[in-house]
């Protein structure tokens, strides 16, 4: 809730100092895009694995805040249902991606963020207006061109390019120096115990115990003891 309220800070603040409307406009889309995302999630999880989630609910949202950024200014409201949608579906269906081609990413950053800001620079190009803070139309609007859209994806291109050396040079000197991975006995018992001696959240007052792992907790076993009559 906070980073959905927090959004709007930048998506719509950004345009405030501007009269011509595209802030107002930013602001509303930002809203009805990230519902949409949230519900299109959800409908998802539905569908697929025959139940609703919080965790869906959330990245959901995420998704649909990620897709509008970069289209927020350039579409309508009804556009931007049409983005938060697509965002939801596609990316509640990528984050499964970590595990079929086993690489880490713990917070779906691949699956949301990437994908999500993709499907939403991608989408400028079918569904801009021409009426926002761009004059250019997308494929749906104006002459029918195709014009802006092979736009979005050369800056699609450039970003993913940009993205891929920087971090494979950051990702190399990480592994030479501090190291890219931890010990597997470390990384079940806690990292943040093993490399800093503590935990970042205790619930042990709660009687929920320190948290090590997402898997559900076992009751420890119980000896078989003789009840006298």
């Amino acid at each position: 809730g906070l980073l959905w309220f927090g959004w709007f800070g930048f998506n719509a603040g950004s345009w405030l100092g501007n009269d011509d409307g595209v802030g107002a406009l930013m602001f509303v889309n930002t809203q009805v895009a990230t519902a949409a995302a949230m519900l299109a999630w959800l409908a998802y999880e539905k569908i697929r694995h025959g139940a609703f989630t919080t965790l869906g609910a959330a990245s959901g949202a995420v998704a649909g805040l990620v897709a509008i950024t970069p289209s927020g200014g350039a579409v309508s409201p009804l556009g931007a249902i049409a983005v938060g949608a697509v965002a939801g579906v596609a990316c509640a269906a990528a984050v499964g991606l970590k595990f079929r081609f086993g690489f880490d990413d713990s917070l779906d950053v691949v699956g949301v963020h990437m994908v999500g800001g993709i499907i939403g620079s991608l989408l400028i190009g079918f569904l801009a207006t021409g009426k926002g803070q761009s004059s250019a139309t997308g494929v749906f609007y104006g002459d029918h061109s195709f014009d802006q859209l092979w736009k979005q994806c050369a800056g699609v291109f450039a970003v993913l390019a940009y993205s891929l050396v920087v971090s494979a040079v950051l990702a190399f000197l990480l592994d030479r120096t501090l190291g890219m991975r931890v010990a597997e006995d470390r990384e079940v018992s806690g990292i943040d115990q093993a490399e800093h001696a503590e935990t970042a959240y205790d619930f042990s007052g709660t009687g929920g115990g320190v948290i090590g792992s997402a898997a559900p907790a076992q009751a420890a076993p119980q000896k078989n003891r003789k009840v006298d009559a």
